[in-house]
């Protein structure tokens, strides 16, 4: 399988470490051989059609910045231009996240369709704006549109919800879909203030540096834009959610909500009647009212009841790992074709 891969950031090049590290695993179990033919990233790309040195482009990406100055296979020219002068099957779209327009990764999925290539993207943005049109236009190709790693990273909800529906109806999708507003409402129930507890997880690496995304509900509400379309088969985007993030969350009425025995949790709620992000008080014996850095998700079925998984959100290695499960996907459905 033949790959090229947009975006080398900390999801990028966890892929290629995984890469690297599971290679024989994935030819063992999985039937799986991954040749990276290109990378690319914001000042330029490594493109072999032999396949890539993926050491070789680490180490330079590590030491110079970019990817552009791998001896032999760096060039400064942009995605469009490589996956219209090389051999593909699979364009792995790891660009960061832009709410605006979703750009540069909504030109990126929707030029690799065109070029008849399967797309696997980790980002969330091209998907919260547009997902019904990119699904319809890879339907439309016969090409797999694969996304696990926007929702819960490593967490596989989206397989999770996929195999809970079958021979039934989902009714209802909610969750707490954001590791870092999680950690900083567990910390303020342990006392701290909004501020300390944002410094906190910015310290240990679980807020970026501008956590807008995180605290004002929006990443929350992407993700929860992707489960509605996928298992509740709602034709939404961004702009039919309701958000409200935790900003306005004060130290009293965390306490108040201790008091009564709940938890105030960032919940993403879809349901036939509305979609939308608020913080709610929810009973801290709900499965849903994990603590810290964890994710949980809440599927109800008309026939079977509530359905939940919890575990760790988002990461480097987790996110990379959901890339490698599409992979490991789209071979068998090359296979089956």
């Amino acid at each position: 399988m033949n790959i090229v891969v947009a975006g080398f950031g900390t999801v990028g090049q966890s892929f290629a470490q995984l890469l690297l590290s599971h290679k024989e695993l994935l030819k063992k179990a999985y039937g799986l051989v991954v040749k990276v033919v290109a990378v690319v990233d914001s000042k330029g790309a490594a493109v072999s059609q032999r396949g890539l040195d993926l050491e070789l482009v680490l180490k330079y990406k590590r030491e110079h910045g970019t990817v552009a100055k791998v001896p032999s296979a760096g060039c400064e020219m942009g995605l469009t231009e490589v996956i219209q002068g090389v051999e593909a099957d699979v364009l792995v779209e790891a660009t960061h996240t832009n709410l605006t327009n979703g750009e540069p990764g909504m030109t990126h999925i929707i030029k690799a369709l065109q070029l008849g290539l399967n797309v696997v993207t980790v980002n969330k943005g091209p998907l919260a704006l547009a997902m019904p049109m990119l699904k319809e236009m890879a339907e439309h190709r016969r090409l797999a549109l694969k996304f696990s790693g926007t929702v819960g990273g490593g967490l596989p909800v989206l397989a999770f919800a996929k195999e809970c529906v079958k021979g039934d109806r989902a009714v209802k999708v909610e969750g707490i879909l954001n590791g870092t507003t999680n950690y900083i409402l567990t910390r303020m129930e342990e006392g701290l203030k909004f501020e300390d507890a944002l410094a906190e997880a910015q310290e240990k690496g679980y807020a970026e540096r501008d956590p807008t995304l995180d605290i004002s509900g929006m990443d929350t509400a992407c993700k929860l834009v992707i489960l509605a379309n996928e298992v509740l088969g709602k034709r939404v985007t961004l702009r039919d959610v309701r958000v409200e993030g935790i900003t306005k969350i004060k130290p009293e009425d965390i306490g108040m909500a201790k008091s009564l025995g709940k938890a105030v949790r960032l919940l993403g709620v879809a349901e036939e009647s509305e979609v939308f992000v608020k913080p709610l008080a929810i009973d801290q014996s709900d499965p849903l009212a994990v603590k810290y850095n964890y994710n949980a998700v809440a599927l109800t079925l008309e026939n079977s009841g509530r359905h939940i998984i919890t575990g760790k959100g988002a990461g480097g290695r987790e996110t990379a790992t959901a890339i490698i499960r599409d992979l490991i996907s789209i071979k068998e459905r090359l296979v089956m074709t």
